[in-house]
């Protein structure tokens, strides 16, 4: 999905966040505060936290430091949202809570942004753009409804065949020791510094948080069938290498976690990187929602990509695990590991792991 061809950015918004807002569930909202170069948040609503700015809730309860979104005020309700943005143009729903459903409290919230001229970009599991109801209200009061995480249709499906192999730039692909440990940041982060370094850039996500903050592609790979995932990964890296020198592509879970591997797998085949970006959160022992597996760790996880990496036979054409995004200190964590390191929250860290990608290249 590209939201640049139904927007022109930047696009003034409220993202809805209630009840989560700086927390782990509340990512979405929280990556499109901070990130996002397709739309302009104004406002957050979250009863929860109303009161406070977006930079003191995600500070102090993210751990994620950011001035970028200090004057975003955080609201009760999007009435009182609407009043401080009059001008908003959409409406972004930053959760996707448990069962994907949409809360029956949070209908008259979204009612009265489309009536306010909102269009509504969701990441509910639900499709509003299905429901002849929602459909009705976007039609009643002339805006749209956009379902991010709505896979291509059928047609755009195929199996990867190598098509990526002849993509005509350089391809760097982050990958995780865990869920959660912050693999969407760290592209968007190498992304913008390599930006700021003055390179042709771009950057693809696969999931929905990305597609929201504005990569040039994304899609929702939880959402594809299994064996087109790869494929569909390859097209997008495809789509943007015709346009950019260097391709970021966010990664999925961990090569070594046994729910989700194989995401993770498909990734690796289908953007077939040159470098890879290894994500890690040192202090993590456990598995995030999943108490009974341990996190196999960095060394592991670096053998896992060197060994199922699918670069082609020739020997200065393999996947190179470039350097380490740490939640710790790069240092300890670089000599601990003989990888360059960078925290992406210190102030030369993306430009730390940039470096390092740049010299693998």
């Amino acid at each position: 999905m590209d939201l640049y061809d139904a927007f022109d950015a930047p696009v003034p918004a409220v993202v809805l966040a209630e009840g989560e807002f700086g927390t782990t569930e509340g990512k979405t909202a929280n990556g499109v505060v901070m990130h996002s170069e397709l739309f302009d948040v104004r406002a957050v609503v979250d009863s929860t936290r109303a009161g406070r700015s977006a930079a003191d809730v995600l500070g102090r309860e993210s751990g994620d430091a950011t001035g970028e979104a200090a004057d975003v005020p955080v609201v009760a309700t999007t009435e009182e949202a609407l009043e401080s943005a009059p001008d908003a143009e959409a409406l972004v729903i930053g959760v996707a809570p448990a069962g994907g459903e949409l809360p029956e409290e949070w209908v008259a919230d979204i009612r009265r942004a489309m009536r306010a001229g909102c269009d509504v970009v969701s990441g509910l599991h639900t499709f509003l753009s299905e429901d002849c109801q929602w459909r009705d209200v976007a039609d009643e009061f002339g805006v749209r409804l956009f379902d991010v995480r709505k896979p291509p249709e059928d047609d755009e499906l195929r199996v990867a065949d190598g098509l990526v192999d002849d993509a005509d730039a350089d391809v760097v692909l982050t990958t995780g020791t865990d869920c959660a440990v912050g693999k969407r940041t760290t592209t968007f982060e190498l992304y913008r510094a390599a930006k700021e370094a003055g390179l042709d850039a771009g950057w693809v996500a696969t999931g929905q948080t990305g597609i929201m903050v504005g990569a040039n592609r994304g899609v929702v790979v939880d959402r594809v069938p299994a064996d087109f995932t790869a494929g569909v990964v390859e097209d997008l890296v495809c789509a943007v290498a015709e346009d950019h020198e260097l391709v970021f592509v966010e990664g999925q879970a961990a090569l070594s976690h046994r729910a989700y591997s194989g995401v993770t797998l498909s990734l690796l085949h289908g953007a077939n990187p040159d470098a890879v970006v290894l994500v890690d959160d040192p202090g993590r022992t456990e598995r995030t929602d999943f108490d009974r597996f341990s996190v196999a760790g960095v060394e592991r996880e670096v053998a896992a990509i060197e060994a199922l990496a699918g670069g082609s036979d020739a020997p200065d054409d393999e996947t190179v695990v470039a350097a380490l995004s740490t939640w710790g200190d790069a240092d300890e964590q670089s000599a601990a590991w003989g990888l360059p390191a960078g925290n992406v929250y210190d102030e030369d860290g993306p430009a730390r792991l940039l470096d390092a990608v740049l010299d693998a290249l």
